[in-house]
């Protein structure tokens, strides 16, 4: 297997990026492939002992900075370390790609750039996702940013590839899946998640209802769906207060004596609930419904989230996510098309005529 790691994309670039693909080749033994401008590179890598470990160079003279309008961005810089390193992919040289640049550039990179993988065919639009800690383990959130206004079929087909992936790559063999709504009943939430509703009912998914706002963190589902702007808000919302939280505990510990004594007994529980929280042992989210694995991780991210995000890229591949999505939609079309009188379903008919236009 080969990993393509770009170099150039987090906030530290390239020392973090690539630490991480060195610990990831240690790790886990395949080949990373880091792409960027090759005499940083090579800089960064003379810092660790990269003896016998299966990582090689691809050279890219470009960045795509996190300030830049996407679109505008892969455009103008087709030698970038996104368009560079999604090309391999495109021509089969690797397997997938990672990246904790601007994420909105390798939205673009990946749909409308010279190295672009393009959609699974069928599938509307791709959704960013992210892991979510919950007090049953985690759940897998889908759109949280590749689309802030969604038809009631994109919700209807990220429900399904955020099955898929909970399925195939977090193991959870058969995944409760939930719409953000502002109520549980079904005629909350806003009309295309109204009507998205009504037709997830109709499938053969575990569809649990409408989850709100509080029962995110509850793990009352596995897969929660959304629009990207309020999934969005709502994982960021929530990333906030628990950080707020854990600066309040250790403040109010450190103004008290008496309370600094409990904090030492204490301590091995906080840590291990601050590591539970710890966005950067989730490595990355996939950007599910394009024709390839490509994983973003966090602008921030450091060495330990980037190797982590590595992890999340070869248990993708490893569980064919790709071509499961498109089996399964495949599936979805059929299934509501025998349901309709006409023969035709919900997706089948927007399918047509997105592809189309």
């Amino acid at each position: 297997m080969r990993i393509v790691l770009d170099a150039m994309g987090s906030d530290h670039a390239p020392g973090v990026d690539v630490e991480g693909g060195v610990r990831a080749a240690r790790r886990f033994g395949q080949e990373i492939v880091l792409v960027g401008r090759e005499e940083e590179v090579q800089r960064e890598l003379a810092k660790h002992d990269v003896t016998g470990l299966p990582l090689s160079i691809v050279h890219a003279s470009q960045i795509i900075e996190m300030a830049e309008h996407p679109s505008q961005a892969v455009r103008n810089k087709p030698d970038s370390s996104m368009v560079v390193g999604m090309r391999l992919v495109r021509e089969g040289k690797a397997d997938a790609f990672v990246s904790a640049g601007n994420s909105g550039g390798v939205l673009a990179t990946a749909l409308a750039s010279a190295g672009r993988l393009g959609r699974i065919k069928g599938i509307l639009r791709p959704a960013i996702s992210s892991v979510v800690p919950t007090l049953q383990g985690f759940s897998f959130m889908l759109d949280i940013g590749a689309n802030t206004d969604c038809k009631p079929e994109w919700l209807v087909q990220f429900a399904l590839m955020g099955a898929v992936y909970a399925r195939k790559v977090l193991g959870v063999e058969r995944p409760r899946v939930a719409l953000l709504a502002n109520g549980e009943e079904d005629t909350k939430g806003s009309a295309a998640v109204q009507q998205a509703h009504q037709t997830l009912r109709q499938l053969s998914l575990n569809f649990v209802g409408n989850a709100e706002g509080k029962d995110l963190t509850k793990g009352i589902a596995d897969v929660i769906v959304s629009d990207g702007f309020a999934g969005n808000v709502a994982i960021k919302t929530a990333e906030g207060v628990a950080s707020t939280i854990f600066s309040l505990v250790r403040s109010e510990i450190k103004a008290r004596p008496l309370a600094m004594l409990g904090g030492l007994l204490v301590k091995p529980a906080l840590r291990a609930v601050a590591k539970k929280l710890d966005y950067r042992e989730y490595g990355g989210g996939p950007l599910l419904g394009v024709n390839g694995v490509v994983i973003i991780a966090h602008g921030r991210s450091d060495a330990l989230a980037m190797e982590n995000a590595v992890r999340v890229a070869i248990e993708a591949v490893n569980g064919h996510v790709v071509d499961t999505i498109r089996q399964d939609l495949e599936d979805a079309v059929t299934v509501l098309a025998s349901m309709s009188p006409d023969g035709k379903s919900i997706l089948s008919d927007h399918q047509a005529s997105e592809e189309a236009s």
